[in-house]
Parts: structure tokens; sequence; C-alpha cells
């Protein structure tokens, strides 16, 4: 399995944690949810980056 595969899973189990445990897409969302929902999307596109640039090499 490819580090993007790996990558990509984490990404969508944290979304599913996110999602079920934390209640991120709650009616009651406050802004820290959605910072909490980006920082999870930043580091999925940093993630992404680094694990193309190790493919590549």
């Amino acid at each position: 399995m490819s580090r993007t595969t790996i990558v990509i899973i984490i990404y969508i189990l944290g979304l599913i944690f996110g999602a079920l445990v934390l209640d991120i897409w709650d009616a009651n969302t406050n802004i820290y949810k959605g910072l909490l929902g980006l920082a999870w999307t930043a580091l999925l596109l940093i993630g992404l980056f680094f694990a193309e640039k190790h493919e590549k090499e």
C-alpha cells in the first residue's frame, strides 16, 4: 500500500471520529469545531505533499 493511500485512510478515519465523537457537524457548531476541521484538512494536504515527494525520490 502506498503512503498516499495510508494518509487518505487516516484522514477518512479522522473525519469519522470527528463526526461521531466530537460532533463537528452538529447543529450547534462553533468556531472551534470549524477550525478543527480546517486544521485536519490542512494536515491531510501536508501529508499528501510529503508522501508524494517521498515516492518520487
